[in-house]
């Protein structure tokens, strides 16, 4: 019997009331489907801040390093926004990604049919959207040296970010983007800013180097990262797969998450390069959307991108390719059926909370399963 481990971070805000509905998937998984989930929870953000003085503790990482994946809701609030800039809520985060050494970060961007009329662009620029946005995690200018703000007196002070990017870097994330476009349309578009950048320069041509050895069968396209904002809005199904690196990435995916009509709705996916022994990966998957503290306690929180979450856990660490399409299938029938939380809300649907939308999907999953 194979154990599955499990490591939950539901974190701060409304993290801790999406977690709750996944937890139920889990168990009546473990139930009926004798999945032998096990699972094991800790802080992380600012209850770990509150709890630690640090935004997550060694114990913690220790048990997510162990984990087959880890499970993550959000982080921030306003109650820590005077914390110190180490021991900030997004600290937690960063440190997982850096220590699991997450380098290729996979943000889907899904526009249920149902939803169509939610999102901000006409119904037929985003009905059927489905892309892939490939973001390199642990390079770049979030993790570049030096970073430094130095008081250059007189009252002036002076910021550095430094972006920087090695080519083993380029290459293995490219390679995931290219690996992953051979499952979809055998499409990939490379975002950097070359025109101003010396990191772009290499980024352009690490990827075109890497296509030409090794993936020469998938369509590679280029594109300044600012343009693909503008193509991302004006006609974003000309996409399949976007590699871009850690900055860039950032923006883009929640560009691309709006499309669907809410943040609430996109599921992410965070992994490591495969164990050279078993051949897995560390992995943690995470909601795009923040923690929400507006709406946090009030039962309100849209819990789709969590629960979509475990779905690519599923689908990515535990290769359970049928259990992630039937909840991914119970997802989109429910929507279809009409229920909808507040953020996604449209005239003549039903309005539900948290636990109504969870609960929901969890009996259209037992229906799909009998």
């Amino acid at each position: 019997m194979t154990i599955r481990k499990l490591f939950l971070l539901p974190g701060d805000g409304i993290g801790p009331e999406a977690m709750g509905e996944v937890r139920k998937l889990i168990a009546w998984m473990n139930e009926t489907m004798s999945t032998c989930f096990e699972t094991d929870e800790g802080l992380v953000g600012g209850s770990a801040y509150d709890a630690h003085g640090e935004a997550i503790s060694d114990s913690d990482m220790e048990k997510a390093m162990a984990a087959d994946a880890v499970l993550f809701g959000a982080v921030g609030g306003p109650k820590w926004d005077d914390v110190p800039y180490e021991q900030r809520p997004e600290a937690g985060l960063l440190r997982l990604r850096k220590d699991m050494q997450l380098f290729a970060n996979l943000r889907p961007a899904i526009c249920y049919p149902a939803l169509a009329q939610s999102s901000s662009l006409k119904a037929e620029v985003v009905e059927g959207l489905d892309i892939l946005i490939v973001r390199e995690l642990t390079g770049g200018v979030y993790f570049g040296e030096p970073k430094t703000i130095t008081d250059l007196g007189n009252g002036q002070k002076r910021a550095i970010d430094t972006q920087v990017y090695d080519t083993y870097e380029i290459e293995r994330i490219s390679g995931v983007a290219f690996e992953l476009a051979r499952t979809r349309q055998n499409k990939v578009c490379s975002m950097e800013k070359r025109n101003v950048m010396k990191s772009g320069v290499l980024w352009n041509e690490v990827v075109t180097a890497t296509q030409k050895a090794n993936y020469s069968d998938v369509e590679l396209s280029h594109m300044l990262a600012d343009a693909g904002g503008m193509q991302l809005v004006r006609w974003p199904k000309q996409f399949d797969v976007i590699v871009t690196d850690n900055l860039f990435g950032d923006m883009l995916s929640d560009v691309a998450a709006m499309l669907t009509g809410s943040l609430g709705m996109l599921p992410s996916a965070s992994l490591g390069a495969p164990d050279g022994v078993t051949g897995k990966r560390k992995a943690l998957y995470e909601p795009v959307h923040g923690s929400a503290p507006d709406i946090a306690g009030t039962g309100a929180a849209n819990p789709i991108a969590m629960i979509a979450s475990f779905a690519m856990c599923l689908r990515y660490s535990f290769n359970m390719i049928e259990e992630a399409d039937l909840i991914e299938k119970s997802i989109a029938n429910v929507l279809d059926r009409g229920l909808r939380t507040g953020d996604i809300m449209s005239d003549g649907c039903t309005k539900v909370g948290t636990t109504a939308m969870g609960g929901a999907i969890l009996d259209e999953l037992k229906a799909l399963s009998a």
